[in-house]
């Protein structure tokens, strides 16, 4: 399937957001969510947070289905949890930009009149 515009007649700009998104998409993981951080109580009459000092957990907030998950994240997976939303997050801001791009290119097409065939 041929592209519907060609390499050469991308903008710089616009070819380094292309470069930087494929290198994101093809790159490590990703995951579209929340991390928070809570505080909390275990239940052990005996434990130390019973006096105030709460254990903390570390919970990736995602939506399947139109419904709230919680994942719990423990220690040892935090780093790439962390890496993956990032991402998600890098990934997100690109497409806004390549967005926001191409309303700009619908502008101008509309301003010069006439169709573009090869959307440049």
């Amino acid at each position: 399937m041929k592209p519907e515009i060609a390499r050469h007649k991308m903008s710089a700009q616009e070819r380094r957001l292309r470069s930087r998104l494929s290198q994101l998409l093809h790159g490590q993981g990703l995951v579209h969510g929340t991390l928070v951080e809570r505080q909390q109580r275990c239940g052990r009459p005996n434990c130390h947070c019973v006096d105030g000092e709460r254990h903390r957990a570390l919970v990736l907030t995602v939506r399947r289905e139109g419904r709230s998950e919680q994942i719990y994240i423990p220690r040892r997976l935090e780093a790439t949890v962390r890496r993956w939303v990032e991402q998600d997050h890098a990934i997100r801001d690109l497409l806004g930009e390549l967005a926001h791009m191409y309303a700009e290119k619908i502008r101008e097409l509309k301003a010069r009149g006439k169709p573009s065939s090869e959307g440049s």
